[in-house]
Protein backbone atom coordinates (compact mmCIF):
# COMPACT_ATOMS: atom_id res chain seq x y z
CA UNK A 1 0.00 0.00 0.00
CA UNK A 2 1.24 3.47 -0.85
CA UNK A 3 2.20 5.87 1.92
CA UNK A 4 -0.87 7.87 2.98
CA UNK A 5 -0.07 11.48 3.79
CA UNK A 6 -2.04 14.59 4.49
CA UNK A 7 -2.09 16.61 1.22
CA UNK A 8 0.75 19.12 1.32
CA UNK A 9 -1.51 22.17 0.97
CA UNK A 10 -3.40 21.17 4.15
CA UNK A 11 -0.43 20.56 6.46
CA UNK A 12 -1.52 23.32 8.83
CA UNK A 13 -5.21 22.36 8.76
CA UNK A 14 -6.08 19.08 7.01
CA UNK A 15 -9.13 20.20 5.11
CA UNK A 16 -9.79 22.64 2.28
CA UNK A 17 -10.84 25.61 4.36
CA UNK A 18 -12.65 28.72 3.18
CA UNK A 19 -9.79 30.84 4.50
CA UNK A 20 -7.26 28.91 2.40
CA UNK A 21 -9.41 29.27 -0.71
CA UNK A 22 -9.96 33.00 -0.19
CA UNK A 23 -6.28 33.71 0.42
CA UNK A 24 -5.38 31.82 -2.75
CA UNK A 25 -8.06 33.56 -4.79
CA UNK A 26 -7.81 37.12 -3.45
CA UNK A 27 -4.27 37.16 -2.12
CA UNK A 28 -5.15 38.04 1.48
CA UNK A 29 -7.58 37.55 4.34
CA UNK A 30 -11.21 38.21 3.38
CA UNK A 31 -14.14 38.69 5.78
CA UNK A 32 -17.90 38.47 5.37
CA UNK A 33 -20.43 41.18 6.08
CA UNK A 34 -23.92 39.77 6.64
CA UNK A 35 -26.74 41.68 4.99
CA UNK A 36 -30.52 41.78 5.22
CA UNK A 37 -32.39 42.46 2.01
CA UNK A 38 -35.76 42.64 3.77
CA UNK A 39 -37.17 39.54 2.10
CA UNK A 40 -39.44 36.81 3.39
CA UNK A 41 -39.72 33.09 2.63
CA UNK A 42 -42.38 30.92 0.94
CA UNK A 43 -42.31 28.79 4.09
CA UNK A 44 -43.50 31.81 6.09
CA UNK A 45 -45.73 33.96 3.87
CA UNK A 46 -48.34 31.24 3.27
CA UNK A 47 -47.14 30.12 -0.16
CA UNK A 48 -45.96 26.80 1.30
CA UNK A 49 -46.52 27.31 5.02
CA UNK A 50 -46.66 30.04 7.64
CA UNK A 51 -44.48 28.41 10.29
CA UNK A 52 -41.09 28.29 8.59
CA UNK A 53 -38.74 25.32 8.91
CA UNK A 54 -39.09 23.58 12.26
CA UNK A 55 -35.71 24.89 13.50
CA UNK A 56 -35.91 28.39 12.04
CA UNK A 57 -35.91 31.42 14.33
CA UNK A 58 -37.86 34.59 13.68
CA UNK A 59 -34.69 35.99 12.12
CA UNK A 60 -34.90 33.40 9.39
CA UNK A 61 -31.24 32.30 9.71
CA UNK A 62 -30.32 35.96 9.70
CA UNK A 63 -29.98 36.58 13.43
CA UNK A 64 -26.53 38.05 12.86
CA UNK A 65 -27.41 40.05 9.75
CA UNK A 66 -27.41 43.85 9.65
CA UNK A 67 -30.38 46.13 10.30
CA UNK A 68 -32.76 45.97 7.30
CA UNK A 69 -33.80 49.57 7.94
CA UNK A 70 -30.40 50.64 6.61
CA UNK A 71 -29.54 50.78 2.94
CA UNK A 72 -27.28 48.01 1.65
CA UNK A 73 -24.34 50.42 1.50
CA UNK A 74 -25.02 51.55 5.07
CA UNK A 75 -25.23 47.94 6.24
CA UNK A 76 -21.85 47.21 4.66
CA UNK A 77 -20.20 50.38 5.99
CA UNK A 78 -21.52 49.81 9.53
CA UNK A 79 -20.10 46.29 9.68
CA UNK A 80 -16.80 47.26 8.08
CA UNK A 81 -16.40 50.00 10.69
CA UNK A 82 -16.96 47.52 13.51
CA UNK A 83 -14.65 44.86 12.07
CA UNK A 84 -11.90 47.36 11.26
CA UNK A 85 -11.59 48.32 14.92
CA UNK A 86 -10.20 44.87 15.65
CA UNK A 87 -7.94 44.28 12.63
CA UNK A 88 -6.97 45.84 9.31
CA UNK A 89 -9.17 44.37 6.59
CA UNK A 90 -9.36 45.48 2.97
CA UNK A 91 -11.60 42.90 1.28
CA UNK A 92 -15.08 41.63 2.08
CA UNK A 93 -17.74 39.24 0.83
CA UNK A 94 -21.26 40.68 0.86
CA UNK A 95 -23.43 37.88 2.26
CA UNK A 96 -27.21 38.18 1.94
CA UNK A 97 -28.16 35.89 4.81
CA UNK A 98 -31.59 36.63 6.28
CA UNK A 99 -34.52 34.54 5.03
CA UNK A 100 -34.65 33.68 1.29
CA UNK A 101 -32.59 36.15 -0.67
CA UNK A 102 -33.89 35.47 -4.17
CA UNK A 103 -37.51 35.60 -3.03
CA UNK A 104 -38.37 38.95 -4.52
CA UNK A 105 -38.97 40.75 -7.83
CA UNK A 106 -35.91 40.46 -10.10
CA UNK A 107 -35.79 44.25 -10.48
CA UNK A 108 -35.48 44.66 -6.70
CA UNK A 109 -32.87 41.90 -6.49
CA UNK A 110 -30.87 43.56 -9.23
CA UNK A 111 -30.90 46.87 -7.38
CA UNK A 112 -29.69 45.56 -4.01
CA UNK A 113 -27.18 43.09 -5.46
CA UNK A 114 -25.66 45.76 -7.70
CA UNK A 115 -25.47 48.14 -4.77
CA UNK A 116 -23.52 45.56 -2.78
CA UNK A 117 -21.19 44.74 -5.67
CA UNK A 118 -20.51 48.43 -6.28
CA UNK A 119 -18.97 48.85 -2.85
CA UNK A 120 -15.20 49.25 -3.34
CA UNK A 121 -14.33 46.85 -0.50
CA UNK A 122 -16.61 44.04 -1.72
CA UNK A 123 -14.86 41.39 -3.82
CA UNK A 124 -17.67 38.81 -4.07
CA UNK A 125 -21.37 38.33 -3.41
CA UNK A 126 -22.86 35.33 -1.59
CA UNK A 127 -26.63 34.80 -1.68
CA UNK A 128 -28.39 32.46 0.75
CA UNK A 129 -31.59 31.06 -0.70
CA UNK A 130 -33.84 28.07 -1.35
CA UNK A 131 -33.49 25.96 -4.52
CA UNK A 132 -37.21 26.42 -5.22
CA UNK A 133 -36.79 30.21 -5.35
CA UNK A 134 -34.57 30.52 -8.40
CA UNK A 135 -36.74 31.53 -11.32
CA UNK A 136 -35.08 31.81 -14.72
CA UNK A 137 -35.06 35.61 -14.70
CA UNK A 138 -33.24 35.56 -11.35
CA UNK A 139 -30.75 32.98 -12.59
CA UNK A 140 -30.05 35.14 -15.63
CA UNK A 141 -29.50 38.14 -13.35
CA UNK A 142 -27.00 36.21 -11.25
CA UNK A 143 -25.21 35.10 -14.40
CA UNK A 144 -24.83 38.71 -15.57
CA UNK A 145 -23.60 39.85 -12.18
CA UNK A 146 -21.11 36.98 -12.10
CA UNK A 147 -19.27 38.76 -14.92
CA UNK A 148 -18.80 41.78 -12.63
CA UNK A 149 -17.58 40.05 -9.47
CA UNK A 150 -17.82 36.41 -8.29
CA UNK A 151 -21.32 35.30 -7.30
CA UNK A 152 -21.91 32.38 -4.93
CA UNK A 153 -25.30 30.86 -4.15
CA UNK A 154 -25.84 29.07 -0.85
CA UNK A 155 -28.59 26.43 -0.84
CA UNK A 156 -30.16 25.13 2.36
CA UNK A 157 -30.43 21.41 1.57
CA UNK A 158 -29.83 20.10 5.14
CA UNK A 159 -30.48 16.43 4.16
CA UNK A 160 -31.17 14.27 1.10
CA UNK A 161 -33.66 12.11 2.99
CA UNK A 162 -37.29 12.92 2.18
CA UNK A 163 -38.72 11.70 5.49
CA UNK A 164 -36.42 14.03 7.43
CA UNK A 165 -37.14 16.84 4.96
CA UNK A 166 -40.86 16.49 5.65
CA UNK A 167 -40.25 16.52 9.40
CA UNK A 168 -38.26 19.76 9.26
CA UNK A 169 -40.81 21.26 6.80
CA UNK A 170 -38.19 21.97 4.15
CA UNK A 171 -40.94 22.29 1.56
CA UNK A 172 -39.34 20.93 -1.61
CA UNK A 173 -38.18 17.51 -2.93
CA UNK A 174 -34.59 16.58 -3.67
CA UNK A 175 -35.22 16.81 -7.42
CA UNK A 176 -35.70 20.60 -7.06
CA UNK A 177 -32.27 20.89 -5.44
CA UNK A 178 -30.73 18.85 -8.26
CA UNK A 179 -32.30 21.12 -10.87
CA UNK A 180 -31.14 24.29 -9.11
CA UNK A 181 -27.54 23.07 -8.92
CA UNK A 182 -27.54 22.20 -12.62
CA UNK A 183 -28.95 25.59 -13.62
CA UNK A 184 -26.50 27.50 -11.44
CA UNK A 185 -23.51 25.54 -12.67
CA UNK A 186 -24.66 25.92 -16.28
CA UNK A 187 -24.18 29.63 -15.63
CA UNK A 188 -20.78 29.07 -13.95
CA UNK A 189 -22.07 30.18 -10.54
CA UNK A 190 -20.44 28.54 -7.50
CA UNK A 191 -22.78 26.53 -5.26
CA UNK A 192 -22.39 26.14 -1.50
CA UNK A 193 -24.64 23.63 0.28
CA UNK A 194 -25.80 23.69 3.91
CA UNK A 195 -26.01 20.34 5.73
CA UNK A 196 -27.25 19.92 9.32
CA UNK A 197 -25.81 17.33 11.70
CA UNK A 198 -28.05 15.98 14.46
CA UNK A 199 -31.42 16.12 12.69
CA UNK A 200 -33.97 14.11 14.72
CA UNK A 201 -34.36 10.54 13.49
CA UNK A 202 -31.33 10.61 11.20
CA UNK A 203 -28.62 8.03 11.74
CA UNK A 204 -24.90 8.53 11.17
CA UNK A 205 -25.20 6.37 8.05
CA UNK A 206 -27.93 8.61 6.66
CA UNK A 207 -25.82 11.70 7.32
CA UNK A 208 -22.92 10.15 5.41
CA UNK A 209 -25.29 9.25 2.57
CA UNK A 210 -25.98 12.99 2.24
CA UNK A 211 -22.22 13.64 2.01
CA UNK A 212 -21.77 10.86 -0.57
CA UNK A 213 -24.62 12.28 -2.61
CA UNK A 214 -23.15 15.78 -2.60
CA UNK A 215 -19.80 14.38 -3.74
CA UNK A 216 -21.60 13.41 -6.93
CA UNK A 217 -23.06 16.87 -7.44
CA UNK A 218 -21.23 19.76 -9.08
CA UNK A 219 -20.89 21.84 -5.91
CA UNK A 220 -17.96 23.98 -4.83
CA UNK A 221 -18.52 24.41 -1.09
CA UNK A 222 -20.24 22.98 1.96
CA UNK A 223 -21.32 24.23 5.38
CA UNK A 224 -21.61 21.62 8.13
CA UNK A 225 -23.98 23.01 10.75
CA UNK A 226 -24.79 21.70 14.22
CA UNK A 227 -28.53 21.57 14.87
CA UNK A 228 -29.51 24.26 17.37
CA UNK A 229 -32.66 24.20 19.49
CA UNK A 230 -33.87 27.78 19.77
CA UNK A 231 -36.49 29.42 21.95
CA UNK A 232 -39.76 30.15 20.18
CA UNK A 233 -39.27 27.52 17.45
CA UNK A 234 -41.29 24.35 17.00
CA UNK A 235 -38.10 22.32 17.33
CA UNK A 236 -37.29 24.13 20.56
CA UNK A 237 -40.68 23.17 21.94
CA UNK A 238 -40.07 19.54 20.90
CA UNK A 239 -36.79 19.63 22.86
CA UNK A 240 -38.43 21.21 25.91
CA UNK A 241 -41.03 18.44 25.87
CA UNK A 242 -38.28 15.80 25.81
CA UNK A 243 -39.27 14.39 22.43
CA UNK A 244 -35.93 15.09 20.75
CA UNK A 245 -32.37 15.40 22.02
CA UNK A 246 -29.34 17.48 21.15
CA UNK A 247 -25.99 16.08 20.03
CA UNK A 248 -23.25 15.79 22.62
CA UNK A 249 -19.94 17.50 21.92
CA UNK A 250 -17.92 14.32 21.35
CA UNK A 251 -20.71 12.89 19.20
CA UNK A 252 -20.67 16.01 17.07
CA UNK A 253 -16.88 16.04 16.70
CA UNK A 254 -16.97 12.40 15.62
CA UNK A 255 -19.71 13.15 13.10
CA UNK A 256 -17.88 16.12 11.60
CA UNK A 257 -14.70 14.07 11.20
CA UNK A 258 -16.65 11.26 9.54
CA UNK A 259 -18.14 13.78 7.10
CA UNK A 260 -14.74 15.28 6.31
CA UNK A 261 -13.22 11.88 5.68
CA UNK A 262 -15.95 11.09 3.13
CA UNK A 263 -16.00 14.55 1.54
CA UNK A 264 -14.35 15.18 -1.82
CA UNK A 265 -11.02 17.00 -1.30
CA UNK A 266 -12.05 19.46 -4.03
CA UNK A 267 -15.01 20.86 -2.05
CA UNK A 268 -14.27 23.92 0.07
CA UNK A 269 -15.32 23.65 3.72
CA UNK A 270 -17.02 26.95 4.58
CA UNK A 271 -18.11 25.97 8.07
CA UNK A 272 -17.59 23.16 10.58
CA UNK A 273 -19.97 24.34 13.27
CA UNK A 274 -22.36 27.23 13.70
CA UNK A 275 -23.36 30.13 15.92
CA UNK A 276 -26.66 30.24 17.71
CA UNK A 277 -27.76 33.54 19.25
CA UNK A 278 -26.96 32.94 22.92
CA UNK A 279 -30.11 34.63 24.18
CA UNK A 280 -32.21 32.24 22.05
CA UNK A 281 -30.23 29.02 22.45
CA UNK A 282 -31.80 26.21 24.46
CA UNK A 283 -29.34 23.49 23.49
CA UNK A 284 -26.65 22.39 23.04
CA UNK A 285 -25.10 24.97 25.35
CA UNK A 286 -21.57 23.65 24.77
CA UNK A 287 -21.78 25.04 21.23
CA UNK A 288 -21.57 28.60 22.59
CA UNK A 289 -17.81 28.14 22.98
CA UNK A 290 -17.18 27.97 19.25
CA UNK A 291 -13.41 28.49 19.46
CA UNK A 292 -13.06 25.70 22.03
CA UNK A 293 -15.09 23.36 19.82
CA UNK A 294 -12.93 24.09 16.77
CA UNK A 295 -9.73 23.68 18.78
CA UNK A 296 -10.92 20.31 20.05
CA UNK A 297 -11.88 19.31 16.51
CA UNK A 298 -8.44 20.18 15.12
CA UNK A 299 -6.71 18.27 17.92
CA UNK A 300 -8.89 15.22 17.35
CA UNK A 301 -8.23 15.29 13.59
CA UNK A 302 -4.51 15.36 14.31
CA UNK A 303 -4.76 12.60 16.91
CA UNK A 304 -6.57 10.35 14.45
CA UNK A 305 -4.11 11.21 11.67
CA UNK A 306 -7.00 11.91 9.33
CA UNK A 307 -8.01 14.52 6.74
CA UNK A 308 -10.66 15.60 4.26
CA UNK A 309 -11.11 12.97 1.57
CA UNK A 310 -9.33 10.17 3.39
CA UNK A 311 -12.23 7.84 2.60
CA UNK A 312 -13.57 9.67 -0.45
CA UNK A 313 -14.63 7.23 -3.15
CA UNK A 314 -13.06 4.31 -1.31
CA UNK A 315 -14.33 1.12 0.26
CA UNK A 316 -13.05 1.49 3.80
CA UNK A 317 -14.28 -1.89 5.00
CA UNK A 318 -10.70 -3.18 5.22
CA UNK A 319 -9.35 0.02 6.70
CA UNK A 320 -7.18 0.84 3.68
CA UNK A 321 -9.08 3.85 2.34
CA UNK A 322 -7.06 6.99 1.91
CA UNK A 323 -6.27 10.07 -0.13
CA UNK A 324 -2.75 9.65 -1.46
CA UNK A 325 -0.67 12.60 -2.69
Amino acid sequence: MKDQRVPRRWRERPYYSLDAMLRARFGEKVYKVTLNGGMSCPNRDGTLDTRGCIFCSQGGSGDFAADPKLSITEQIDTQIAALSKKRPIRKYIAYFQAYTNTYGPPAYLERIFKEALAHPSVVALSVGTRPDCLQEETLDLLERLNDVKPIWVELGLQTIHEETARYIRRGYPLSVFDGAVKELRRRDIDVIVHVILGLPGESREELLETIDYLNGQNIQGIKLQLLHFLKGTDLGREWEAGRVREMGREEYLDGVIACLERLSPEIVVHRLTGDGAKEQLLAPLWSCKKRDVLNLLHREIKRRNTWQGKKFGKDDSDGTAGYVT
